[in-house]
């Protein structure tokens, strides 16, 4: 019935509903263990999970070292420096590893966007009274 009456209302004002229902994050809880496909198994296995970070930047790279010649000597700032991020929230991706010994691969999950983030935490519980 909802969907039905925002179909029914012009164009701009139907794009303005998408967008703020997008807006809504959840506070996300998972597991640190989960039984899913191994590609170097073929078949279930349980997998590690851990969230994936960014390594460290090397010193070495070209751009690196491009960037360091060209900032070097007087002159300030010499290449653009990005301000306008539009997002709050990054991706969360995870990092799955094969718990079988002779096995051991590894492969990311990408899943959506949150706030926050939550890696083996208590799990939510119908009808449980919080006791102080």
């Amino acid at each position: 019935m909802l969907l039905y009456c925002i179909l029914k209302i012009p164009r701009y004002v139907h794009l303005v509903v998408l967008t703020l229902a997008m807006v809504v994050f959840v506070q996300v809880n998972v597991p640190k263990t989960r039984r899913t496909y191994c590609k170097k198994c073929k078949k279930h296995q349980p997998h590690k999970v851990t969230q994936y970070k960014k390594g460290k930047d090397s010193l070495y790279a070209q751009g690196k070292r491009r960037y360091d010649r060209k900032q070097s000597g007087y002159g300030g700032q010499t290449k653009p420096i990005f301000r306008k991020k539009a997002k709050t929230t990054k991706k969360i991706v995870l990092r799955l590893e094969c718990v079988e010994p002779n096995c051991r691969s590894k492969r990311m999950l990408a899943i959506k966007r949150c706030k926050h983030f939550e890696l083996g935490g208590d799990k939510k519980r119908k009808g449980v009274v919080i006791q102080f």
